[in-house]
């Protein structure tokens, strides 16, 4: 799949011009390795910064447009603060009346950093601030491209909102709010290749909406309408030339395949959601875009998860564990990311219902003892999301030696002190994924709890 971004390097880097490879044509960005994404975005900050740039402004805005990409695909947070510097001094530099569509561009560029730091380190206040810039950007420049950026931009801030929260009316209205921006990306699309990669990312954010909303909901209409959009969008791509934003859209498609055949209890549409993350790890190389790559070894190993459940089969409990230490070796890199925690929950889930399957207490014996020195070893102030996962971890460990060996009252204490704890250092954190977990193991403890009481009288 990458041969046309080898065969770039082959022909440009030996001859490469001082100012980049891509010319500023943000569409060619996400055919760049990662080296020379990175040559590319020093040679931009060159540009711009020479006493002879004739638009300086514009050159500032290139510039920020490729720090983004750089850390959406590492999650390097120095390199977004370079992406929303660069934009806010490409900002201050264009006349907001004289030259309207390059600062309502450059506004939009605020926000895209904003929305991407929230994504990537659970800041939601971050979610806000970009509200703020692309309403302004939507005034400054009310028929440009720009608009139909900050339309969906600000689709997306909504979709946020009712993410977590919101009723099956609310999330339908709110994936609607992306019909327009996306009807207006693919016009501009038509003459400008990068209108089309920004319509398919909107069609992924909402896809996103409609799939994470129909699995806290279990609503398969929504991870259906998820599906069917995903479908279309991908039609559009070519994975020669759009190859990570063909990936982002693959990866959710198997995802939500998985979520509805879980949902419906289909395990060959799960085995064959398996294989279409399989082939999606194909696409993408770790060294071209390290978190793409750990994402999509996240989705094959919730795909894993959910066949091992319906299978009762240990061994897809231990591939998933794999491909969960295969996405930690990438966040392990970048500590502050809200994936590490996650997939650090996930891998121990794995470890611990593979045990369970087979009724090992010996191996469950063994987990403890690892989580045990981990925790020893980590010090929950300097990294108070992954004391909190640990937490999580042995709440459900001591549930699986209930389920194995009989009900300890002293262990369902333990474990009930331990998911309260995590429950509070998550909801402090902004990490909401883990803080349902965590409401949820509650929730099941006391219902054990109550059932108990029940047979005792």
């Amino acid at each position: 799949m990458f041969e046309f971004g080898r065969e770039l390097k082959r022909l440009f880097q030996p001859d490469a011009p001082k100012d980049g490879l891509t010319g500023g044509d943000a569409s060619l960005l996400e055919m760049l390795e990662l080296d020379l994404l990175c040559a590319e975005a020093r040679a931009a900050d060159i540009a711009a910064g020479r006493i002879s740039a004739k638009d300086r402004p514009l050159r500032q805005l290139e510039a920020a447009v490729i720090w983004r990409e750089i850390a959406r695909r590492t999650g390097d947070a120095l390199s977004l603060r370079k992406a929303a510097a660069g934009a806010e001094a490409a900002a201050k530099g264009f006349d907001r009346h004289a030259r309207p569509m390059g600062w309502a561009r450059a506004r939009c560029e605020q926000a895209s950093a904003a929305l991407l730091g929230a994504a990537l380190f659970g800041d939601q206040g971050l979610n806000a601030a970009a509200e703020i810039a692309l309403g302004e950007a939507q005034a400054a420049a009310p028929k440009s491209p720009a608009a139909a950026m900050a339309g969906a931009a600000l689709a997306l801030v909504e979709a946020r909102k009712v993410l977590g929260a919101g009723a099956r009316d609310a999330v339908v209205s709110a994936a609607r709010g992306f019909d327009a921006p996306i009807a207006a990306l693919h016009a501009y699309g038509r003459r400008h290749a990068v209108g089309r990669l920004l319509a398919a990312t909107t069609c992924a954010d909402r896809a996103d909406l409609l799939a994470a909303s129909g699995m806290r909901l279990k609503d398969p209409m929504l991870l259906r309408m998820a599906l069917d959009g995903l479908a279309q969008a991908l039609t559009r791509l070519d994975p020669a030339y759009e190859p990570l934003t063909w990936v982002q859209l693959a990866m959710l498609r198997g995802a939500a395949r998985a979520a509805l055949a879980e949902m419906e209890g289909d395990l060959n549409e799960a085995a064959g959601a398996v294989n279409d993350l399989v082939a999606v790890l194909d696409q993408v190389a770790k060294d071209h875009s390290p978190l793409d790559w750990a994402r999509a070894q996240q989705a094959l190993a919730g795909a894993l998860q959910i066949m091992g459940e319906a299978a009762d089969c240990d061994r897809a409990f231990d591939q998933a564990a794999r491909c969960y230490e295969a996405a930690m070796t990438v966040f392990a890199a970048q500590p502050a990311l809200t994936d590490g925690p996650i997939a650090m929950h996930n891998r121990a889930q794995c470890m611990i219902r593979s045990a369970e399957l087979r009724g090992d207490l010996t191996g469950l014996a063994k987990a403890e003892s690892a989580l045990r020195a981990d925790l020893a070893a980590s010090n929950p102030a300097k990294d108070p999301a992954a004391w909190g996962v640990r937490q999580l971890s042995f709440a459900r460990l001591y549930e699986a030696r209930a389920n194995i060996a009989g009900r300890d009252p002293d262990e369902d204490a333990a474990a009930a002190q331990a998911l309260t704890a995590a429950l509070d250092v998550f909801g402090e954190q902004g990490l909401r994924t883990l803080a349902d977990v965590a409401a949820l193991g509650l929730e099941r403890l006391r219902a054990q709890s109550s059932r108990r009481r029940i047979r005792g009288r």
